[in-house]
Order: structure tokens, then sequence, then C-alpha cells
């Protein structure tokens, strides 16, 4: 496993954050994985793995291997009357498949359109936007496990999915993904429960190319693209919290975004309560608030992961003290 000495990532990341690593790796092939393991632990350095570095805030130094995601492919592996099931490799990007199941007149994935990142990292964090969730069509996936030292393949049942988590988010670093499995129902069925969506309901012919590009223009209307303005997308989770929390807001607030979840839990709208607390455009030294949507992190230039974590630790407790909910941030801090 040849490993790049004086890795810099600063084009690897979309916050835009000047960082470098001691060494750095390219995985393209799934036996790459156990093989810079191996290597690594041979020679006591430590591992970190990064697909296309959208959720994550880097530090300036990392002495060790940041290994990048690169093994490609994706492929129908079969379909009949009650759906496809599609394999895709973790280096693909998230948008690209999503682009090219949609391309092929197969509907399931649309609602998850434009969201930046590889296919490996979906599952992490069961990502999700407008009504859906990877884990609606996730069948399973292969990933190299680092405790066991082997490829092990992880079903539904076992991945733990919940809002923005799963088994590979609650066991940080274990498992490696190398390629995962998603069902795509037929027939078709779209999803427009979301804002945005729902006028599309009762559209003649509607087709999930359609329901995409409504997804994508919704998306870039309100989100600041991170080539032009670096940023993590949503920063912060919406917050699930007791009716007892969410009470005193809504008591001020009877119009406040509020969905209720089970367990007698309320969803409130991480972005609303930034907003309401005066923070949208706010900035920090070289980082800030987008003006464009106040979830949105944005390095204005030459920020740091200190300036990012200063700017996180501001909002949290601005939100606190005005509403008395604690926010906590989506991208892992490496």
């Amino acid at each position: 496993m040849p490993l790049i000495s004086d890795f810099d990532l600063s084009a690897h990341n979309t916050l835009a954050l000047r960082a470098r690593s001691r060494f750095g790796a390219l995985l393209d092939t799934p036996e790459a994985v156990p093989a810079l393991f191996e290597e690594a632990e041979a020679k006591g350095l430590a591992v970190r793995l990064l697909g296309s570095g959208s959720n994550v805030v880097l530090s300036p130094e990392f002495d060790g291997v940041t290994a990048l995601m690169t093994i490609a492919g994706r492929a129908i592996l079969s379909e009949d009357e009650t759906g496809v099931l599609i394999e895709v490799a973790a280096g693909e990007i998230w948008h690209d498949l999503v682009a090219w199941t949609v391309g092929q007149g197969l509907g399931g994935l649309e609602n998850l359109a434009g969201i930046p990142g590889t296919a490996g990292a979906a599952p992490v964090q069961n990502i999700g936007a407008y009504g859906a969730e990877v884990a609606d069509g996730f069948e399973s996936l292969l990933a190299y496990d680092r405790v066991a030292g082997d490829m092990r393949r992880l079903t539904r049942p076992e991945m733990a999915f919940g809002y923005r988590d799963s088994l590979l988010k609650q066991q940080p670093g274990r498992f490696v993904v190398v390629s995962l499995r998603l069902r795509l129902s037929r027939p078709w069925q779209p999803n427009l429960r979301f804002a945005g969506l729902a006028e599309l309901a009762g559209s003649a012919g509607l087709t999930p190319l359609q329901v995409m590009d409504r997804v994508v223009g919704l998306r870039q209307s309100k989100l600041p693209d991170w080539r032009t303005h670096p940023n993590a997308g949503s920063f912060f989770k919406n917050p699930i919290v007791e009716e007892a929390e969410a009470a005193p807001v809504l008591a001020e607030f009877p119009g406040a975004p509020a969905f209720a979840q089970p367990g007698g839990l309320v969803k409130l709208s991480a972005g609303w309560l930034i907003e309401q607390s005066g923070l949208k455009g706010f900035t920090l030294g070289p980082v800030g608030i987008s003006a464009r949507h106040a979830l949105v992190v944005v390095n204005h230039g030459g920020g740091s992961a200190d300036d990012i974590r200063a700017l996180a630790a501001h909002v949290r407790a601005t939100v606190v003290a005005r509403f008395g909910v604690t926010l906590h941030e989506e991208p892992v801090f490496l």
C-alpha cells in the first residue's frame, strides 16, 4: 500500500479548511482497505477515512494516515415486478448515483438528490432530505470490520438506523464501508409530503426525474453552493425533545415548525431556532452562519477548525439562552 507523504487535504473538504496529514492513501479497491490497516498497524500509524469531506471539520494537522475512499462502480444486481436491487461502491458520488437511477426511470432516491458526499458515507449518518432517508431503501452493506479484521455484511436490522444515526456512527472508526445495496420498490410511489413537493401531487405522468429536478431546484434556491461558499451542509441536527421542552417555544410561537415523534417527542427546526435567535448571517472572524440559510456554517476564507468550533459553541449557547433547547452538530470533528 503506497503512502503519500505530507498529504494536502485543503481540496478534500467542502469547508475548504487548510489541513494536512502526515500521510495519505487512496483506497481504490476493496482489497486495499485491509492492506492499509495492516501496514498502518505495522508502522504504528493512526488511520482516518474520508469520502468527499462533506460532513467533516478537519484539524490543521493529522499525525497519521488519511485515506480517501475512491472505490468506484455501480450495477443492477436483480430486478422483478416488486423492485430493483442495486449495488454501489463506497467511493461513488451520492448525487451521481441518484441521477443514474433516475436516468433509467427508477424511482426511490430522487428526494435525496443534491446531497454532497459519497455513497459509502450516506448510511453512516442515515442522510435524509425532503421526507426521505437512506434507511428507506437500504438492504445491506459490505464493510471491513477493523475489530474482526475481516469483511462483514451488515443488514438493515443490524444497522440500527435512527435520525441521522446508525451503528456505524455509534461505533466510530470500526467499520469501513466498501459497498452498499439499495432496493428500489415497484411500482414507484412518489414521496411528495414535504413542502415544495406537494404541488406535484396529481400531476399526470409524474416521473422520478421531475421530482429530482424539483428537489435540486429547491436545494439550490435555499442552500449556498459549497464550491463558491465553502460549507458542510446542514451543520446542526433538528432537535428531538420532550413535549415539556417544546411547550415554551410553541406557546410563544404557535406557528413554529414542530413535528410529533413516537414516544411523545417533538422534532423542532434547528434552522428556525437559529434564525429566531438572530444568528442568520452572523459572522465570527473568518466563519459565520449563511445569510441564505441559518442551518449552514460558511467559511468566508482562512477559517480553521477552532474557528468553526467557536462559532458552533456560540450558536449553541445563544439558542439555549433564547429557547432552552440544546443543538448538536452533524459534522464530525477530525
